[in-house]
Formats: C-alpha cells, structure tokens, sequence
C-alpha cells in the first residue's frame, strides 16, 4: 500500500470485502446535526447534499457529493464525537458504512492511510476556504457565479450548447447552496439566461458562456481538485 493511492480507493480496497452494500433512497437522511457518530460513509453511487439548519429554520448546503466519495463530518480521534452537519440522499444512493472505531483504528495502525487521509483532509480545507472566499467577497449574485463554475466541473457534460450540468437542482436548492433566497436566485438566473449565458430546463442548467462567469468572481482557475461542489 502506497501514500500515493487515495483514501477512497484504500478505504475501498480494505472495506469492500468486509461489508454489503446499504442502498438508501432519494431524500433519506443519513445522519442529523448533533447525532452521535456511529459510521463514516463510502458513497458508491448517487449524489448525497451536506449540510446545516439554522435556528430560524434556514437552509445551508454546504456540499454536494456524487460517486467515489467520502463523508466523514466530524471531530477524528475524538471521545464521543457528534455529526457536525446533516447528510441526505439527493438520488437514490449506494453505501458502504464502515463504523467510525474500526475506521479510526484502520487509519492509526497504517502510516500509508494516514498519508492518504492528511492529503485528503488538506484538499477539503483549501476547498472550503475558497469556497468561503467566494461567497463573502462577491456577495450572492457572485456567490452564485462561483456555484455555478464548480457545479461545471463536478457535473458538467460538454454538449454542443455548452457545459451541462447534469445533476437536477431546484431554485430552492442552489439558494441553499448560495445561503441566498429563491428570489433571488430567480432573478439572477432570469438575468442570466436573457443574455444568453445559461439556459435552464428540466431543473438542470447550461453553461454557455463559462468564461464570462469566471470573469465576474475573479476566477483564479484552479484545478477542478480544488474548485468542486464536493
């Protein structure tokens, strides 16, 4: 085993033999805000939303996540550790659950999956603080901008009318992702397909002018490691 292989494929290649396959449907949450932490997930197939409810009754997606994926949302190596965010089934889904002691346990006595999930922890933290960067330096409007490029590359299909973004999503759901308001959200997509920059149909976007939305928020073109949904 080597530091170079990534977490998912270890975590995979070690667990897949020991546990059967958890088929979850559309809508089901996985774990809730607060719960204790019972597994970590290896997400097969499907595309699974994380995220937070606020007091007033808000909703904040923070991520989205699609196949070859992990959720692991909390404090590691930690006594009595509780799930920092919720986890739902956005599609009909396919897990592996892997409980967190022997997870923990697998890590600590491999150094080569520790390398592989310092790695993998270290990705997720520069994504996140991009992420924050974007939504508190272009206000909602570029906050969708942004959403919207790393939507394009963890989703997008290249067609002859663009970029597809081939996962459904409500105006709810992208103001969710935004911490915006539907309203909006509509507005800013109504702007945006009047100049022919996306078009919207059956809930799933084109991007059709991608460098212009990479032009609003200052895109600084990372890799699609780093600027993704997930």
């Amino acid at each position: 085993m080597q530091s170079s292989i990534s977490l998912y494929n270890v975590l995979l290649q070690f667990f897949g033999k020991k546990e059967s396959v958890q088929k979850v449907k559309a809508g089901s949450v996985l774990f809730h805000e607060k719960d204790p932490v019972q597994h970590i997930f290896i997400l097969l197939k499907g595309s699974a939303a994380i995220g937070r409810v606020h007091v007033k009754g808000k909703e904040f997606i923070i991520k989205i996540l699609n196949g070859r994926e992990i959720l692991i949302e909390y404090q590691l190596f930690k006594e009595k550790p509780y799930y920092h965010f919720y986890a739902k089934a956005l599609t009909d889904c396919e897990f592996f659950m892997i409980k967190k002691d022997q997870f923990e346990d697998f890590v600590l006595k491999n150094p080569a999956v520790m390398n592989s999930l310092v790695a993998w922890m270290s990705t997720r933290y520069l994504k996140a603080q991009m992420k924050c960067q974007d939504l508190i330096m272009n206000g909602k409007k570029g906050g969708l901008y942004s959403i919207l490029i790393r939507l394009s590359n963890s989703y997008g299909v290249v067609t002859e009318d663009g970029i597809l973004i081939d996962l459904p999503l409500t105006h709810q759901e992208l103001a969710n992702l935004t911490y915006g308001t539907r309203e909006v959200i509509q507005r800013a997509l109504k702007e945006l397909r009047e100049q022919d920059i996306i078009s919207y149909d059956n809930q799933k976007i084109t991007i059709k002018k991608l460098n212009f939305l990479k032009g609003e928020v200052d895109c600084q073109n990372c890799s699609m490691e780093i600027c993704g949904l997930n």
